[in-house]
C-alpha cells in the first residue's frame, strides 16, 4: 500500500449550498473509508476552495477511485501525488 495526497479543488461553477447539503453524507462516507484504512488526514483551505486528503492505495488510479466515492467528489477536480515521509537525519536506506 502506498500513500498519496489527493488535492481536491472545487470546480468554478460549484454551488456551495449544494455542497453543504451533503455534509452529513460526506462525513459518513469518510468514516467508512477511515475504518477501511483507505483515507487518513483531511485538511481544508476554504479560502482556496481546496481539500487535501491523505489516501492509501496501490496506485494513483486507485487513490482517485477511492476519493470519487465521496459525495462531494462530483464538484472536485482531482490531482493525485505519491508522498512519503522525509528520511530521518542519519538514517540509512
Amino acid at each position: 500500500m502506498e500513500t498519496f495526497m489527493v488535492i481536491c479543488t472545487f470546480k468554478p461553477d460549484t454551488i456551495m449550498d449544494e455542497v453543504f447539503a451533503v455534509v452529513a453524507e460526506e462525513q459518513a462516507q469518510v468514516a467508512a473509508l477511515e475504518d477501511e484504512g483507505r483515507v487518513g488526514a483531511i485538511d481544508l483551505s476554504l479560502a482556496r476552495g481546496t481539500v487535501f486528503i491523505k489516501t492509501f492505495a496501490e496506485s494513483p488510479d486507485e487513490a482517485a477511485a477511492t476519493i470519487e466515492t465521496l459525495p462531494m467528489a462530483k464538484w472536485w477536480d482531482l490531482d493525485v501525488f505519491p508522498i512519503a515521509a522525509p528520511a530521518r537525519p542519519g538514517a540509512t536506506s
